[in-house]
């Protein structure tokens, strides 16, 4: 096997591969063992017709197409590796010669990694974050607590408050006429939920079991529906039972019920303890997030088009894997928000370009930093894992081979890196401007506008 490599514009990269006559034949054959068991013909039993008969009849390109799929999965991977290229998106395939006999050539066009030119990564500066917790903020989660753990009382004579649960048939008419997906039955809603459309749930205060009732809404105008977009409806409505959450007492007794600990004081410290390192994290996050965006802002790259294509490949399928953890396809889900594919594609464009510098940029710094990982930085990772998997070590380790392991060592890497940003960053304060300040700031920008 050959390959010729030819670098195009735009960090794109094409390949021509040129696989060897006997290499062609051989997949020929194997098409033909593949087919065969679909083709009859008068006279043979099916699947016994032999291939020379066969290229008589339909000619020898009945099994081309088989055998060059053949071949390009059987060196597509080789000629990668030979050609020297670090390619990052799916090819483009175009198959030049096939014919018994001869060679098998074709193209692959695909974007390889483009070259990036780092801007300064040591010193940025980065806003710092408050991570004080306050004792608001400890009553808000410790309040949270309280209603998962409240008991739900249903009140026949109970009037809906805000909060309440009401189980409600509904059912949508606009211009008189039921519309669709506009019906339910017994459907609990929480009142100030806000699950509902825009001023739904605020005309079910004050009613009670056993009452029908006309609730008018009007659809947003960004509704995905566009048939019901910015539409006056009506929705006729039953409500069967009212619920009320029943909120337990807060003392010792429910710190013990919720937590390992005897009293409320003792919990209440293990609350904003958890909160502050939430806290801490996200700060992290923030400051990570920050620095890398500036990093990136000074340096140069030009990321491919098919690149971002296929980040976006690789999000969509994360996001139709998180929908398959909640018991739906893709399918329903674009059914139910009125998407498309290419709208979702669109929506993740840019976070897949970001996501695609943001690597780049970690990936050079791994590089000009000269940063290595040791096998007993590996073993301390997966060791990490394992105990988080609540798994034996040896027993994960044998799952990683060669190529997952130097995956492995990339991440670990790209962790070393965001280090060596955040120990050189610089933090400055948020400066707190007065409400006073901000409005005579406005003021004179108005005026100035005015001039």
């Amino acid at each position: 096997m050959s390959v010729q490599v030819e670098n195009l514009e735009k960090n794109m990269v094409k390949l021509t591969v040129e696989v060897p006559a006997d290499k062609v034949e051989e997949a020929i054959k194997k098409a033909y063992n593949k087919q065969k068991g679909k083709i009859a013909i008068h006279g043979f039993r099916k699947g016994k017709v032999p291939q020379n008969i066969i290229e008589k009849m339909y000619g020898p390109e009945v099994f081309y197409e088989e055998a060059s799929d053949i071949l390009i999965e059987g060196s597509y991977a080789d000629a990668l590796d030979e050609c020297g290229e670090e390619i990052v998106s799916r090819p483009s395939i175009e198959i030049v010669q096939i014919e018994k006999g001869k060679a098998f050539i074709y193209t692959a066009e695909a974007a390889k990694r483009p070259e990036v030119k780092l801007g300064k990564y040591k010193g940025v500066t980065v806003t710092k974050a408050d991570t004080t917790v306050t004792d608001a903020e400890v009553d808000e989660a410790v309040e949270k607590e309280r209603n998962r753990n409240a008991r739900s009382i249903t009140d026949e004579n109970r009037v809906i408050e805000n909060g309440d649960t009401a189980v409600i048939d509904f059912e949508g008419f606009l211009d008189g006429k039921a519309f669709e997906g506009g019906k339910g039955e017994n459907h609990p809603l929480e009142i100030g939920s806000e699950s509902f459309i825009p001023g739904f749930e605020e005309q079910l205060i004050g009613k009670k079991a056993g009452d029908e009732t006309d609730v008018n809404v009007t659809f947003p105008e960004d509704y995905h529906a566009e048939d019901l977009a910015g539409k006056a409806v009506v929705f006729k409505v039953k409500i069967h039972e009212v619920r009320y959450k029943e909120l337990p007492e807060l003392n010792d007794e429910f710190a013990q019920d919720v937590s390992e600990f005897d009293t409320l004081a003792e919990y209440k410290e293990e609350v904003k303890k958890n909160l502050t390192k939430n806290k801490e994290n996200e700060a992290k996050r923030k400051k990570e997030d920050e620095a890398i965006e500036k990093i990136i802002e000074t340096s140069e790259m030009d990321i491919p088009a098919p690149m971002i294509e296929t980040q976006i490949d690789s999000m969509m399928r994360e996001f139709a894997s998180r929908m398959q953890m909640q018991g739906l396809n893709m399918q329903q889900y674009m059914q139910f928000t009125g998407q498309t594919t290419d709208m979702m594609r669109d929506q993740l464009r840019e976070e897949a370009e970001n996501r695609i510098k943001s690597s780049l940029v970690l990936e050079q710094i791994v590089k000009d930093e000269g940063i290595e990982i040791s096998e007993e930085e590996v073993d301390a990772k997966i060791r990490e894992m394992a105990e988080n998997y609540k798994m034996e070590f040896d027993e994960l380790k044998k799952m990683y081979d060669e190529a997952q392991t130097e995956t492995l060592k990339r991440e670990i890497g790209i962790e070393k890196a965001i280090d060596v940003i955040l120990d050189n960053a610089k933090e400055t304060a948020v400066k707190k401007t007065s409400k006073k300040k901000e409005d005579k700031a406005a003021d004179e920008k108005a005026e100035e506008e005015s001039k």
